[in-house]
């Protein structure tokens, strides 16, 4: 046994509920940190919980506690070559998770990301295993390969095209050789069939997926769990001191630097907002070397390479002393931003936001109230946009206080957590439906 003997808690309306995620280290991601804060709330609230997750290494592949939660690590790798295929039915996770399955018998299954290893064959096996299935979108990758970057017309078009459908004659350029004809078909079969309840984070994410012929039940924005204690001023003035940030103005932008969360826009916005602003700096939140490998020459070439302070992946104290630090936050992505955890963690700290308008960023952000929302092939517009708010700290101030304000009001995890429990009871209401109906 797993777990040993599990008490029921049915009659007092408690769950158990297994999480099922192909990431759990909390340290590598926003939505991954938002997973283990429900788990936390609901474990609070009486509720049972766990993970089930994939590792690469085989050594790893064994029952773990991250942040509270029991977590079962089960062994996948393959050549994500072949994600096209191998997402369907993985069969490295097939006979593990359908042990986890009998043996911590959950109430219900909520899927987050299951898209590389634990793969849509796990939908099957939680319906199989008698749980009620809630299926949660952060992304796209229900319909798209990657991060879905082809809607928009992109800079031949200004970024205003909204074609969301993939067809064909989009994903084989794309995607050629990894192309698999028969993915989405098979994916919609699976969410058809296995799932009760099918949730986005976002509106504008669900009005994609919809375009693509998938049932979407209910928007479920995304929390984050409020610290109780903020970095203090001498923390974030230590912090100013050791990146050479005293007395200068901050743009911050967070995570994982690729050019499609629009790293190439900013370097160009930040050479519009030099002469103006002659002590700025731009931070960039993520790992040194990709900034030394792929933007390094971009930044170089327009000049803006001493303006720019790479601080390398941050995560605890640190991470929070820099949003701290920052003055304007910015995320120019040029792919589809299905939400933008980063925004809530700046709004946490009462900074100003200027987001993309690619996705679910005017879900969080108010244009004109918490910050601005732009389109980033308009390099001018979104640049004035930080502009105002540099020029302005009384404005970013306002703006600031909003943020926080919206965050307490609508983005809390007790808010989702609450509405979770809800779509757990649906899932459940539906599953017994079914069940009465095949007897």
């Amino acid at each position: 046994m797993i777990f040993g003997w599990i008490p029921d808690f049915g009659t007092h309306n408690l769950v158990r509920i297994l999480f099922l995620n192909d990431l759990h280290d909390p340290r590598i991601g926003s939505s991954i940190r938002q997973m283990y804060q429900e788990g936390e709330r609901l474990r609070e609230l009486g509720h049972e919980t766990a993970l089930v997750s994939a590792v690469q290494d085989r050594a790893l592949s064994t029952p773990t506690q991250i942040e509270g939660m029991d977590v079962f690590r089960l062994w996948s790798d393959y050549n994500v070559r072949f994600r096209g295929w191998r997402s369907l039915d993985n069969p490295s996770v097939r006979e593990p998770l359908a042990r986890v399955l009998a043996e911590w018998k959950p109430d219900v299954v909520h899927s987050h990301l299951l898209h590389t290893h634990l793969s849509y064959d796990a939908l099957r096996a939680a319906r199989e295993s008698g749980a009620a299935v809630v299926f949660t979108a952060h992304d796209v990758m229900t319909f798209c390969y990657q991060k879905l970057t082809c809607f928009h017309g992109g800079e031949a078009r200004g970024g205003r095209e909204r074609d969301y459908e993939a067809y064909w004659q989009k994903c084989i350029p794309c995607q050629r050789l990894r192309w698999n004809p028969w993915r989405n078909a098979a994916i919609r079969k699976r969410l058809n069939r296995d799932v009760h309840r099918f949730t986005v984070v976002s509106n504008e994410l669900g009005e994609a997926i919809r375009r693509n012929k998938i049932r979407v039940d209910r928007t479920i924005h995304n929390a984050v769990r409020e610290q109780e204690r903020l970095p203090d001023a001498q923390a974030v003035a230590a912090f100013r001191t050791r990146f050479g940030l005293e007395d200068k103005l901050v743009i911050a932008i967070a995570g994982r630097l690729h050019e499609q969360k629009g790293v190439h826009q900013l370097f160009k916005m930040l050479e519009l907002l030099a002469p103006r602003f002659p002590n700025l700096r731009l931070i960039l939140m993520g790992k040194r070397d990709l900034y030394e490998t792929q933007f390094r020459a971009q930044a170089e070439q327009l000049g803006v390479a001493s303006r720019i302070v790479t601080t390398g992946w941050l995560d605890g104290a640190d991470l929070q002393c820099a949003y701290a630090a920052t003055d304007v936050f910015a995320t120019p992505s040029i792919c589809f931003d299905t939400f933008g955890m980063v925004n809530l963690e700046a709004m946490e700290h009462s900074k100003p936001v200027v987001a993309t308008e690619f996705g679910g960023s005017r879900e969080v952000v108010v244009d004109g109230v918490t910050g601005f929302v732009r389109n980033p092939f308009d390099v001018e517009a979104f640049s004035e946009a930080i502009a105002r708010l540099l020029a302005d700290s009384a404005l970013r101030a306002r703006f600031g206080a909003a943020g926080h304000a919206r965050l307490l009001e609508r983005f809390t995890i007790e808010r989702l957590t609450a509405e979770f429990l809800d779509e757990y009871q649906r899932a459940l209401a539906a599953r017994a439906a079914h069940e009465a109906t095949v007897r």
